[in-house]
């Protein structure tokens, strides 16, 4: 093989070789890094919002005006719910939202026309449109049992809750947790009251 000589590349052609390999290893370290933070924070985002504060989608117009069908809140466990909380929690393998009435030993009435008494006092309920007594099936005055909350849609004549033996008193250990924040839609994100 005589006639051709290997050509050996120059200092600056190796240099600039190995600044593209380094580059190019720079490069995949850094998107593996940003790979890895994204999976992290993913999976931790993915953990606070199944276990600490999931978000429910609402379903239904039992708590019409409050809520809407279609409305996204996110809820929060609490060690101890008051009465006014609105609150989700499973019945039958379905989750309903109600607002809590009355808590265990409370008394509740509600007369003819909707109008609801907790221990002899008359409640103001800003958020009830239309009062009413609906699909009652209780024997009022009804003594909530303790460690029970006697819940209550905010859009009566729609609702199935506590005013029916079917659903009754709701225990502490059904609830997943408090609305505390709705998300969608975003003309109405905000607080829930």
């Amino acid at each position: 093989m005589k006639g051709k000589e290997l050509e050996l590349p120059t200092i600056e052609q190796i240099e600039a070789e190995l600044k593209k390999e380094n580059n190019r290893k720079e490069y995949n370290r850094v998107l593996r890094s940003t790979i890895f933070v994204l999976l992290v924070v993913t999976a931790a985002a993915v953990i606070v919002a199944v276990l600490m504060f999931p978000v429910l989608e609402i379903k239904g117009e039992a708590m019409n005006t409050t809520l809407r069908n279609g409305d996204f809140v996110v809820t929060g466990k609490a060690s101890e719910y008051q009465r006014g909380d609105i609150v989700a929690f499973y019945y039958n393998n379905t989750l309903l939202v109600k607002r809590i009435i009355a808590k265990g030993g409370d008394e509740v009435d509600i007369d003819e026309d909707g109008n609801v008494t907790v221990n002899g006092q008359a409640i103001s309920e800003p958020y009830v449109t239309e009062k009413t007594l609906g699909e009652s099936n209780v024997t009022f005055p009804y003594s909530v049992p303790q460690d029970e909350f006697f819940v209550l849609g905010d859009n009566r004549a729609q609702s199935v809750d506590s005013r029916n033996t079917a659903l009754g008193a709701v225990t502490q250990d059904l609830i997943v947790g408090k609305l505390l924040f709705r998300v969608w839609p975003i003309t109405a994100i905000g607080g829930v009251k």
